[in-house]
């Protein structure tokens, strides 16, 4: 029969072997993840991606970015294109074609005749651009602006029928657009909107990046020399593991990661990084055209 002296006494010791198993117990509950990153250039063989942070989060960035997204909303064209000092006809092309670019081949291409006489910017470019064919099968106006006051009607009809003349005279001769955009410089309003459009894309990376590191931040290793990186010590579940503000670079292709991995206790979760897993592969010609 035990005493109370020796049942206190057993459980002591029990007591100090649970603690000095809990650390080990902890440890074996836990995981880890190895990878290596590479990027393979165009043509070229795999490069490490040496030296560069490589972040361990419990969402996804894009998921992260789409949370974001309230923080900093994408700019409101049709409030851009309402405050221009434009004519109303103009503002009304802007809106009907979702756009503010007034330059390009595009745009001069897919301006019909119809626009460019009815837009005044857009005639007052095109006669602009064509004023040294004025006398070479051009046409050339009859009315007079004397007649808007003194016979409104001939005004009118003379008009209508220069500007008739005008459309024929652009739809049988398209090539006359070509170049005409030139005479727009002080009137289109695409590096304006450009601008505020990445401003704002700007803001909202920027919460995205700030909602990665204050809520779903876990862990940050840096690659070594040979593009290897570890997170050790991690509970199990399901993580991404890629990059935030940063690209891996390699001849011209810029690549960065959102990789799922599922880290399991008591094991090490492998994976290659690599252009085939990256989440945004991107030439950075293409970059600089966006």
């Amino acid at each position: 029969m035990m005493t109370k002296s020796s049942i206190r006494a057993s459980l002591l010791f029990m007591g100090f072997l649970l603690l000095g198993f809990a650390p080990r117990l902890a440890a074996q509950s836990k995981g880890n993840i190895e990878f290596t990153a590479r990027v393979s250039p165009a043509g070229g063989q795999p490069e490490p991606v040496r030296q560069m942070t490589f972040y361990l989060l419990i969402k996804s960035l894009e998921d992260i970015r789409t949370e974001a997204v309230p923080t900093a909303p994408s700019a409101d064209l049709e409030k851009f294109i309402d405050g221009l000092d434009v004519s109303p006809e103009l503002r009304a092309w802007m809106k009907k074609h979702h756009s503010v670019q007034l330059s390009g081949d595009d745009f001069t291409k897919g301006l019909s005749a119809e626009e460019i006489v009815e837009v005044p910017e857009l005639f007052k470019a095109y006669m602009g651009h064509n004023a040294a064919f004025r006398g070479i099968g051009f046409p050339e106006p009859k009315f007079r602006e004397k007649d808007l006051s003194a016979n409104p009607e001939k005004y009118a009809d003379q008009k209508n029928e220069y500007e008739a003349s005008v459309r024929a005279f652009i739809t049988h001769s398209p090539d006359t657009k070509q170049g005409m955009d030139l005479e727009l410089l002080t009137v289109d309003p695409s590096p304006k909107w450009a601008a505020l459009e990445n401003k704002q894309r700007r803001l909202r990376e920027d919460g995205a990046m700030r909602l990665a590191e204050e809520r779903y931040f876990v862990a940050r290793t840096d690659t070594d020399l040979d593009g290897h990186g570890s997170f050790v010590g991690i509970a199990p579940g399901t993580y991404w593991i890629g990059m935030l503000d940063t690209e891996a670079i390699s001849g011209g292709v810029h690549l960065r990661w959102d990789y799922p991995i599922v880290v399991r206790q008591g094991e090490t979760a492998r994976v290659e990084l690599s252009n085939r897993n990256a989440a945004r592969p991107s030439i950075e010609a293409q970059n600089s055209d966006r």
